[in-house]
């Protein structure tokens, strides 16, 4: 009888262990094809924009000498006769000042797209609505209601962005990324690859250009903007660059909130792909 009850529980056993086995891969399977599911359905085609121009008419380092600097960073961006300026700095006087210098009209501005709340990039907006309010303003949906109401009564159009997002033939927004700090990047498909503009890059630079190539199947041309390595040390910065080299990154520009070893350590690594940014700098392609 003895045996047979040992016999009864060494049966039961492998009953339960091969129950959760198979449970085990149920689940793991159905947690795999949701995942690659995920990845397609995420993918966005955005097009092409054929010719591009950018011009940084705000940023705190220097490269036009008729310019003001300030911290803060601003991109205009004319993707095949559609204006964006991206991010607008942090006060309407410098940027005006500014885009009057390099003859980007206020009136000519179609998109604005602000990155994150921060003072320094959403600063100079005011001085643009109160000047041309026919724009579409784009901005992460987790900006506080008051700031997003001010913006409505201008009479422009708000778009709340929370996912990946395609503003127009060739232009996308990343949707908001990070947790502390919820920030959008803006991306154009060139001729030549992607272009990642930042604004601060506080989700980190890495996830970004690798949720940038999850979402597009594309590898990045040029990587533009606020890096957010003040202060970061060279181990860390030298890692960084070796992830962004082994993602297929091209070029780089890095300005505003890099810091000057970062931009150094970059300069040296990327060799002639290295852009020097500043306020004043254009690039196109």
């Amino acid at each position: 009888m003895k045996d047979c009850v040992k016999y009864l529980k060494v049966v039961l056993i492998i009953i339960i262990i091969a129950f959760t086995s198979y449970v085990s891969f149920v689940v793991y399977s159905t947690w795999k094809s949701e995942k690659e599911t995920f990845k397609v359905t995420k993918t966005l085609n955005i097009g092409i924009a054929k010719h591009v121009k950018l011009t940084v008419p705000y940023d705190n380092y220097p490269f036009d000498e008729r310019l003001k600097t300030a911290w803060g960073f601003s991109c205009f961006i004319n993707a095949s006769g559609t204006t964006i300026l991206f991010d607008t700095g942090g006060d309407p006087e410098t940027l005006l000042y500014n885009m009057n210098v390099l003859n980007i009209s206020v009136g000519e501005i179609q998109i604005i797209v602000l990155s994150h709340i921060h003072g320094d990039h959403v600063g100079g907006l005011t001085g643009i609505l109160s000047l041309n309010n026919h724009v579409k303003v784009y901005v992460p949906s987790s900006f506080p209601s008051s700031f997003k109401n001010e913006i409505r009564s201008y009479g422009c159009e708000l778009v709340e962005i929370k996912n990946a997002t395609v503003i127009c033939e060739g232009v996308a927004t990343t949707g908001e990324l990070g947790t502390t700090i919820k920030e959008q990047s803006l991306l154009v498909n060139t001729s030549k690859g992607l272009v990642i503009v930042t604004g601060c890059a506080h989700p980190g630079l890495v996830k970004i250009v690798e949720t940038v190539e999850q979402l597009t199947n594309t590898n990045v041309y040029l990587l533009i903007g606020g890096f957010h390595l003040i202060g970061a040390s060279e181990k860390e910065i030298s890692s960084i660059i070796e992830q962004l080299k082994d993602l297929g990154v091209e070029m780089v520009a890095p300005c505003h909130c890099s810091g000057d070893l970062a931009r150094n350590m970059f300069k040296e690594a990327f060799g002639d792909n290295y852009i020097d940014a500043g306020v004043g700098k254009t690039i196109e392609i």
